[in-house]
């Protein structure tokens, strides 16, 4: 039987895929911190601030995800073998978390079953995964021109593509004319290819950082505070509020590679201990769908004067999140199903 290459852990990776699930929260935290006060973007700066910081998650979990498809897919194996493998660890759990959010946490969503599941639209976090099967599906092609996409030139045309596509969508008109999970593609295709490209030249980028840590540090916290300022000044201009919440956006997209390579390198020099790492990262999947049921919970039950403080909402829905994981691990076969 064929099968994709022999699975080869990369600690680091799964270190980053820990910092996305904690930014993934924070994002929604922030935001539902900044909804609730009707977007007071002057009286929450901060909270306005993380918000951005944590930007990079949804860019940086497409990279990863290609990082680790480039590292092991082999070229012998067949089209419907290789879709087979990487949609058995997803569907499921996807099916299963549309049910509960479409059913019971949301249920007076006016569109169809059929229709949310297509689009990723029981909960908004799910949106992710119909984007992600796209990825998946396009991935053997762009595997096999690999090779000529990832010289300088087609590289630099894609890079200047994606730009001027986040353009588009941020500054101009959204590319709402597209199916959604088809416009998340669309916004980030680039990661998907450098997420690629980083599997390729892993020592070549561990170097580079390493000879230039605090310029990148200091370049991503000016990208972070750019980001910043940014969505504030046009939320005032448009109020819109995907002004601030939009993660696709030509400052994220360098704000999102400047960091990437910057928790490369703390993933690979961390003294946190590879089993840790490995055991929580495998909880991080299940974190990312159950989530959104403890901040619905800590928000309809605990004051919201302490859940305006980001750190203690954050925490309130982290540890119940990476509890129930836990639990969950220790049912056998269960995590095949809930994720």
């Amino acid at each position: 039987m064929e099968t994709l290459k022999k699975y080869i852990y990369h600690p680091e990776i799964d270190f980053i895929r820990i910092i996305c699930t904690f930014s993934v929260i924070m994002i929604h935290i922030t935001t539902k911190i900044l909804a609730l006060s009707g977007n007071d973007l002057f009286g929450h700066p901060f909270t306005l601030f993380l918000n951005q910081l944590s930007s990079f998650a949804v860019p940086i979990f497409f990279m990863i995800s290609a990082f680790g498809l480039k590292l092991n897919y082999s070229a012998n194996l067949k089209f419907f073998p290789y879709l087979k493998q990487r949609l058995s660890k997803i569907l499921l759990p996807y099916l299963f978390w549309s049910f509960i959010y479409y059913y019971f946490v949301y249920p007076h969503n006016s569109q169809s079953f059929f229709r949310v599941l297509l689009f990723g639209g029981a909960s908004y976090q799910l949106y992710f995964i119909p984007t992600l099967f796209i990825f998946y599906l396009l991935f053997p092609f762009i595997y096999r021109y690999f090779k000529f996409i990832s010289r300088p030139l087609p590289l630099i045309i894609l890079f200047i593509i994606q730009f001027i596509f986040l353009s588009i969508d941020y500054y101009y008109r959204p590319l709402s004319f597209f199916a959604y999970p088809i416009k998340v593609f669309i916004l980030n295709f680039i990661f998907f290819i450098l997420g690629m490209l980083a599997g390729e030249y892993q020592s070549e980028i561990y170097n580079f950082v390493k000879a230039h840590q605090k310029k990148i540090i200091f370049l991503s916290l000016i990208f972070a505070l750019y980001i910043t300022f940014e969505s504030a000044f046009r939320y005032f201009k448009t109020q819109n509020y995907l002004s601030f919440y939009s993660q696709w956006r030509p400052g994220i997209l360098l704000y999102s590679i400047s960091l990437s390579s910057l928790l490369y390198y703390f993933g690979k020099n961390t003294k946190i201990s590879t089993e840790f790492i490995k055991k929580f990262s495998s909880y991080s999947f299940f974190i990312y769908f159950i989530h959104i049921i403890f901040i619905e919970i800590i928000w309809k039950y605990l004051p919201h004067t302490l859940l305006s403080l980001p750190f203690v909402s954050f925490f309130l829905v982290l540890i119940p999140s990476s509890l129930f994981a836990h639990l969950i691990s220790k049912i056998p076969r269960l995590s095949r199903l809930t994720g």
